[in-house]
């Protein structure tokens, strides 16, 4: 089977490889770390998930709700704490926002960069569910992305409104995945 084949055959059942994935990091700031149903989970799923991309040359993109008002994001979120924040910053890789969805004309523009354009596919965490990541999840399938949300990554301050948030990112289209299911997948397609 030919390279592009098994793209396809990899892309039609939701299998991802290093190569061609993005991990999106959305939201998870100071602020609303203590709001968060199970918010310390999220975190260390984060951590896991940017030590994940780290290890296998994953682009990680992150976004800050109006940083002014709820803070950074947490540095926890990364094994090197700030020291891989800043990385980031200067790879160009944070962005501000103050709507709801990470897809900013700023994402829009790094995505669409020689460096992201085989980058089909893009693993989606962070808070909250039934808003930002939400909105990041449809705005991504409307633009022909393949979407692996990571439901052990995501999180609303209220449970029910992060269950109804996955059952519509799963019915328009998104994979639902767990971090550790996702790990397995990219150490085998690597």
């Amino acid at each position: 089977m030919s390279a592009a084949a098994s793209r396809v055959a990899c892309a039609s059942v939701g299998k991802i490889t290093p190569k061609t994935t993005t991990f999106f990091l959305c939201d998870i700031q100071e602020r609303f770390r203590p709001l968060m149903h199970n918010g310390e989970t999220i975190v260390t799923t984060a951590q896991y998930l940017t030590s994940m991309a780290s290890e296998l040359s994953i682009p990680v993109i992150a976004s800050q709700q109006y940083t002014k008002v709820f803070g950074p994001t947490v540095a926890d979120c990364f094994a090197n704490g700030q020291k891989d924040i800043d990385n980031l910053v200067a790879q160009g890789r944070v962005f501000e926002k103050k709507k709801f969805s990470m897809m900013t004309d700023e994402l829009k523009a790094l995505i669409g960069t020689d460096d992201f354009k085989d980058r089909s596919s893009v693993v989606l965490f962070g808070i909250e569910a039934h808003v930002c990541v939400q909105q990041t999840c449809l705005d991504l399938l409307e633009m022909g992305k393949e979407v692996h949300v990571i439901s052990d990554g995501i999180s609303s301050q209220q449970p029910f409104d992060r269950e109804i948030a996955l059952q519509r990112m799963a019915h328009s289209g998104a994979y639902l995945t767990t971090a550790q299911s996702l790990a397995f997948m990219l150490m085998q397609c690597k």
